[in-house]
């Protein structure tokens, strides 16, 4: 499975959610698709996505909250997964993008491509719904079913470690953290 299928296979359904991503290759992809105001690119800031969807997720528990994440960011980041699993919001989905590689800096192997299970580890971490998949069927099935759940879930996507040609985005860095603070005030306004 290719992370942009992936993507791309569930984007209509980020119309409706907070999204959060890492930075490289899994922005560059997202943006590709079409950049919305509810989407958050976290650059240079790895291995803090999920960290940043916790605090979302926490403090706006009414909105479903999207983290589109990756192997080497949350490898970085291991005890983020005990405090998702410590305050466990019911509307935080946490989607780990596997290539086993760190493909935005050169495509040096993870831990992942020895053998580190990320989705036993995040289930060891108290996360109470993880699974793996591997193809797009399987991905797409577990997004859904993770959203009707209303549970903490982190979605391993073992995914081919091939990515867009240029990691550039053509949307500012500084004017996508105010859109997105725009963003959620207008629909704080609309509650």
């Amino acid at each position: 499975m290719r992370r942009l299928e992936a993507i791309q296979a569930v984007y209509p359904k980020l119309e409706r959610s907070i999204v959060v991503t890492i930075m490289g290759a899994v922005a560059a992809e997202l943006q590709s698709l079409g950049h919305r105001p509810n989407f958050f690119y976290l650059q240079h800031a790895m291995g803090l996505a999920s960290s940043l969807g916790l605090g979302l997720a926490l403090c706006r528990p009414e909105l479903q909250v999207v983290v589109l994440d990756g192997d080497g960011s949350i490898l970085m980041n291991l005890g983020g997964l005990t405090t998702l699993a410590r305050y466990r919001p019911k509307n935080l989905l946490h989607v780990v993008f596997d290539n086993e590689s760190l493909l935005s800096v050169g495509g040096f192997p993870t831990a992942t491509a020895t053998g580190s299970d990320l989705a036993g580890i995040a289930a060891a971490a108290g996360v109470p719904r993880s699974t793996t998949v591997r193809a797009l069927a399987e991905f797409t099935d577990a997004f859904d079913a993770a959203l009707a759940a209303h549970d903490l879930t982190t979605i391993v996507a073992k995914v081919e470690a091939t990515g867009p040609a240029g990691f550039v985005t053509d949307l500012g860095l500084l004017e996508n953290r105010f859109q997105f603070q725009r963003h959620l005030r207008e629909l704080q306004r609309k509650e």
